[in-house]
């Protein structure tokens, strides 16, 4: 897999995070190293773990649809990316509605919700047979990072910037998904 593209999915699935992170900052009433850490290590754990966890899935089965794997892995990605743009302009304020988004298993459930999308991915590149730990690193260490950019924009921004995060996530990974249709059809 070409660098770029594997940056540009790890971006796209870290844009979740990235945007829950904006809006976990901006209610903070003081952003700690501790509690800054402890959410970009969950939401960078998770989006490994479900990457891992999808691409196992996909190796079982990609034998059964090699024939038309990259318009499974397509139809994956565009999904991800089409749920993302309509939570984007969604007038729904999100899962943010609690005290300390930070702690307990308000974060277990936020890393879960932003790491799904990491899952489909993961039978994506099954489908595709990549090799999953390089990828999966550096979808894990991209999404840390811009967790914890998330959380230090948010305490400054607020969370208007993270509806339209998740936007450009949502297009790169539909992007992404075309690119894989088009370089299987030519």
């Amino acid at each position: 897999m070409a660098w770029l593209t594997l940056l540009g999915i790890a971006v796209g699935l870290g844009m979740d995070s990235f945007a829950v992170s904006l809006a976990a900052g901006s209610v903070q009433s003081r952003l700690l190293p501790r509690t800054l850490l402890r959410m970009a290590w969950h939401f960078g754990l998770f989006q490994l773990l479900m990457t891992v966890a999808g691409w196992y899935l996909g190796t079982g089965i990609s034998r059964y649809i090699s024939h038309c794997d990259h318009w499974v892995a397509f139809g994956l990605l565009a999904y991800v990316g089409i749920r993302m743009i309509r939570d984007s302009i969604s007038n729904n304020p999100g899962p943010m509605a609690v005290k300390d988004p930070t702690r307990g298993w308000t974060l277990i459930i936020l890393s879960i919700a932003t790491s799904i999308d990491a899952f489909a991915v993961g039978l994506s590149m099954a489908f595709l047979g990549i090799r999953i730990w390089m990828p999966c690193a550096i979808i894990g260490l991209v999404t840390v990072v811009m967790s914890a950019a998330g959380m230090v924009f948010g305490k400054t921004l607020g969370v208007v910037f993270g509806k339209r995060m998740t936007l450009i996530g949502g297009c790169i990974l539909i992007v992404i998904g075309v690119r894989i249709l088009l370089a299987h059809m030519m």
